[in-house]
């Protein structure tokens, strides 16, 4: 509301309409009969996001297709403001609405605990999308001051500071100046701007899900884990088992296994993978880049299954080699998840493959950065990616099980660096405008 405290009344919408529905459905006890009430939570819920995410982008598109037909087709646009956050609460609340469909979770009777969940402060602009049967019951029980919360919460807090303000927002100075003017620069500048993103956006969005998780830790609350050492995968399956584990898992549950999952034909097991990394790709937002994004994801995951990738032996195909190969496939995916439009994207990559490496430095002494803000760039992205080699890929609470001493210094050097090398400026995280 200190943004814009119009957009309070979706909110509210969301909550209300959600809260009537699951009490309705949980009065009914033939499946069949509560359809109406689940339909009106999800027409209600997706109208929200269709009208304020989507509407200009479909409006656009449509267009395109009717000017290529020589019809006119004139529909005013809108210029309404996308609401901070919508995406993640539309989708926690439909969730819950759909869990109580299924008989998974029983309706919550309490207005001011449904209320609590939709709008929980720490994960409530960029999640972790929480499910309603992990959530609710925890507030329903007291939660008493531990200092092990302050610990494990405030080591969570700090690292994810440092993610986003010494490691994405350094990042984005010289990502932002090669990818909003991409044919002003050379095909190496292209190339670590590329790395540069995959990097920025990984400490940009675990860093807020660690603030968030480790705020709610605080608390004596436990929020999902959201990110799991993604860069480390060894196939994109694996990518999508441990990155934004929150998102893929809701599109898991309520579209691809309602879809009928990998339990039908062959063919339309495909589609049903195709089709929910496509949704996922326009989740993101309203660019058919994003959409681009998805459908690479969705076809190197089909190659996988054809393949059988995930039994290839250690002899034929060495981990440090699927690592490798799966992080040049996400870099490809990247370039459309960042460039401004498919046109830049195509551009770019075209370029980065056709360019000649040499003089690397002076190729990239143009991008707003100096060398040794490159240099410096390249160590932290080295650091985290130490810190991730050794980190127990089981738990969400960062240094769990190191010894004290190792810890605490790299702790209070983090802090000394926020303090006094974090990049000052207004950056929001990337994942707001989601």
């Amino acid at each position: 509301m200190s943004w814009k405290a119009e957009y309070i009344v979706l909110i509210i919408t969301s909550t209300i309409v959600d809260y009537y529905c699951g009490l309705q459905m949980g009065k009914i006890p033939e499946k069949k009969k509560r359809k109406p009430f689940l339909y009106l939570s999800i027409i209600v819920n997706l109208g929200i996001l269709f009208t304020f995410k989507y509407y200009n982008f479909f409006n656009s598109s449509v267009s395109e297709v009717f000017s290529d037909l020589n019809i006119n087709y004139n529909t005013p646009v809108s210029s309404l403001i996308l609401p901070i956050g919508i995406s993640f609460y539309t989708f926690q609340t439909m969730s819950y609405s759909i869990d109580v469909y299924n008989d998974k979770i029983k309706p919550e009777k309490h207005f001011g605990i449904f209320a609590l969940f939709v709008t929980f402060f720490p994960q409530l602009v960029a999640g972790p999308i929480e499910r309603a049967g992990h959530l609710l019951k925890q507030f329903k029980v007291s939660h008493p001051f531990k200092v092990a919360n302050l610990t494990l919460g405030g080591q969570l807090i700090v690292w994810g500071l440092f993610k986003k303000v010494v490691i994405a927002d350094r990042l984005a100075i010289f990502v932002d100046n090669v990818y909003d003017q991409p044919y002003d620069h050379s095909g190496i500048s292209q190339l670590l701007a590329t790395v540069f993103f995959a990097f920025q956006i990984y400490c940009d969005f675990s860093g807020y899900s660690d603030i968030a998780i480790g705020s709610a830790r605080l608390l004596g609350f436990d929020l999902m884990q959201n990110f799991r050492q993604p860069y480390f995968s060894k196939s994109i399956s694996e990518f999508w088992s441990r990155w934004h584990i929150s998102l893929s898992t809701w599109f898991r549950d309520y579209l691809y296994i309602p879809l009928g999952g990998n339990r039908t034909v062959k063919w339309r097991w495909y589609y049903n993978l195709m089709i929910t990394f496509l949704v996922s790709g326009l989740w993101h937002g309203a660019n058919w880049t994003f959409v681009v994004w998805g459908f690479i994801h969705g076809f190197f995951i089909l190659c996988e299954k054809l393949i059988n990738y995930d039994k290839l032996g250690s002899e034929k195909f060495s981990k440090i080699l699927k690592i490798s190969l799966n992080f040049v496939i996400v870099l490809l995916a990247w370039v459309y998840f960042r460039a401004n439009t498919i046109t830049d994207a195509n551009f770019i990559i075209t370029n980065i493959i056709t360019s000649q490496y040499s003089n690397i430095y002076t190729s990239i002494a143009d991008v707003g950065m100096s060398k040794p803000d490159i240099i410096a760039s390249i160590l932290l992205i080295i650091f985290l990616l130490a810190i991730d080699f050794f980190q127990k890929s089981q738990t969400k609470y960062v240094f769990y099980g190191w010894p004290r001493i190792v810890k605490w210094a790299i702790i209070y050097l983090m802090i000394f660096s926020i303090i006094f090398i974090g990049i000052d400026g207004e950056n929001q995280f990337i994942y707001f405008q989601f």
